[in-house]
């Protein structure tokens, strides 16, 4: 039986031809195995669809749910040696938002996230019901928060006695040292959450409310608050 022999030329073009038939047509489930993305904490309860355009259901970042979103990896960031992931939830709903997952070359983080991110219970006893983020942008470089940037407002699920948040906090994310820190200011300035995440998904929230009113520090003591002069705090600490 007389073999086949193909020119070193043809052998490459075979080559070439499948592997992107192989990107063409690679799942979505499958790419984000390989971009290691549950080192961000993130996991899902299906995934379908091609790397370009895919479905995600009850995508979770680690305790939190972002509800089901549409995914597809962006072409140009692969030529920049990225794995983009543009992700988007519209729904006409309050907790639709849009924005990306980001991996390569020692970097892993989020980029240009708009929209309102549901908490739960993550950060109890602090009553932080979502993030609203306005073109969000952090990613950590090997164990160091490399770049932060976009504004944050944090929305109250509850009330402290005596303490107006209805407006929420606000601040601009930034880096400090080796953590994500979001400084989130109340409109009146007297109260500020200082949220610090690490790449290990550790985080430690420190609320402080400024007052001279003893009725007021007598009913945040019994919420937790620990007195600092004038200041009242309440530290707490978690993974998220």
């Amino acid at each position: 039986m007389m073999g086949l022999h193909l020119s070193r030329r043809t052998r490459i073009g075979l080559i070439v031809l499948f592997a992107l038939g192989f990107l063409i047509f690679l799942p979505m489930r499958m790419a984000l195995g390989m971009a290691g993305l549950d080192r961000l904490g993130v996991a899902a309860r299906d995934v379908r669809g091609t790397v370009w355009s895919g479905g995600i259901d009850q995508l979770m970042l680690g305790a939190t749910s972002l509800g089901s979103v549409n995914a597809g990896v962006s072409p140009l960031s692969l030529l920049m040696g990225r794995a983009r992931f543009d992700m988007w939830r519209r729904n006409g709903a309050a907790d639709d938002w849009s924005g990306a997952m980001t991996v390569g070359f020692g970097r892993i983080g989020i980029d240009d996230v708009t929209g309102a991110l549901p908490l739960g219970r993550t950060f109890a006893p602090l009553p932080v019901s979502s993030l609203v983020m306005e073109d969000v942008t952090a990613y950590f470089a090997g164990d160091r928060c490399g770049h932060a940037e976009g504004r944050v407002r944090a929305q109250m699920a509850g009330q402290f006695p005596g303490l107006n948040l209805t407006q929420g906090l606000s601040g601009v994310a930034s880096c400090d040292g080796e953590a994500l820190l979001l400084p989130l200011v109340s409109q009146s300035g007297l109260e500020k959450v200082n949220l610090r995440i690490w790449r290990s998904g550790r985080y430690v929230a420190e609320m402080r409310v400024e007052t001279a009113d003893a009725a007021l520090g007598e009913a945040l003591a019994k919420a937790g608050f620990a007195e600092a002069g004038s200041v009242r705090v309440l530290k707490i600490e978690g993974t998220l």
